[in-house]
């Protein structure tokens, strides 16, 4: 077929010269093994590991739960603002190495201020890392507080009251952390009040709870993009719903297979929500836990699935066209992806 690809190399080739987004990134979800380390012996933090080769066998998980809980763990070494800022350093170096030009990256202000590290800590590390990739690759980028729904709304509305000096810099609010148990509706009146004050406003649903949260997380939370999203294939009125709405699903294949959402890359969904007219994009969510940035993810589920160029073109189209740019960013991004096909 003249759309396709005559070998894996060349398919690989191809999405490293696409400009890509990536739009569901936790930034704590970055943190490599190598790194960990570093900042454990420079913090003198306890970490319940000999070596880097044990982490990465640490990280054989069944569910989202068996994953947070190593996770949180990993966070904990994480102190100063040099140390946040190392962290998103190394992943938006990583990102440019994969030609990404721009980045909507979370981060999880309360594993960090239930262990003491003030919120301005967290945020000037972060955003300083972002400020200075800016200057050296050209990316740009915005900043998603989540809040932690396994935590209570309550926690959340103190979590939007520190972060209110910091407004200039936060561009929405997300929900992440532990699913099943925790619908959207439970945080209904937070995600009003953040909505109130100009915050885009995201929700992790369908990962591993059911098409129900979805809806809630449109209904109630008034979402302007839903994070993974999966699960509204069992739903064909909520599919409808979301492709007539142009409602961007940021999908996570290695993360899926990790977390046992897909039993098999050649299972995944991506095709069919393309297939359903669905503005599917592809991320790598927590790429040191779940083995890959971007391009991996795109080539592993591009290989599965046999994507073919428009396929692949359209996911790259998708991530600009979901992101939070203004109309002539968009417009620029779009270009530069016509011009490299």
């Amino acid at each position: 077929m003249p759309d396709g690809f005559a070998t894996r190399d060349e398919r690989a080739a191809f999405i490293a010269a696409l400009p890509k987004a990536e739009l569901h990134l936790h930034i704590e979800g970055s943190l490599e093994p190598e790194l960990m380390f570093e900042l454990a012996q420079r913090n003198n933090v306890a970490i319940p590991f000999a070596s880097v080769e044990e982490v990465r066998a640490a990280y054989a998980f069944s569910n989202l739960q068996d994953f947070l809980d190593i996770y949180y763990q990993g966070m904990g070494v994480l102190h100063t603002e040099q140390d946040f800022h190392d962290l998103t350093a190394a992943y938006c170096a990583r990102a440019n190495a994969d030609n990404v030009r721009h980045i909507e990256i979370f981060f999880d202000p309360q594993g960090h201020t239930e262990r003491g590290i003030a919120f301005a800590t967290v945020i000037a590390g972060i955003t300083r890392a972002l400020d200075d990739a800016g200057a050296r690759y050209g990316m740009s980028s915005k900043l998603i507080m989540c809040f932690l729904r396994h935590l209570s709304e309550a926690e959340a509305e103190a979590t939007l009251d520190e972060a209110l000096p910091f407004l200039d810099r936060i561009t929405g609010v997300g929900l992440d952390s532990s699913e099943v148990g925790h619908p959207p509706a439970k945080f209904e009146r937070v995600f009003a009040r953040a909505r109130g004050l100009g915050l885009k406003i995201v929700a992790h649903a369908g990962e591993e709870g059911p098409p129900a949260y979805v809806r809630e997380a449109l209904d109630l939370l008034g979402v302007d993009r839903i994070d993974h999203g999966n699960r509204s294939l069992e739903d064909a009125a909520l599919v409808r719903r979301l492709a007539d709405e142009g409602m961007t699903l940021t999908v996570c294949p290695l993360s899926n297979l990790k977390l046992c959402v897909v039993n098999d890359i050649a299972d995944h969904p991506l095709r069919t929500m393309l297939d359903a007219g669905l503005r599917a994009t592809v991320n790598s969510d927590d790429p040191s836990y779940f083995g890959g940035y971007v391009n991996a993810n795109y080539l592993a589920v591009a290989n599965a699935l046999d994507l073919s160029r428009d396929e692949l073109v359209t996911l790259a189209c998708n991530s600009f066209t979901g992101s939070f740019l203004d109309d002539a960013a968009k417009a620029r991004h779009l270009a530069a992806i016509e011009a490299c096909v």
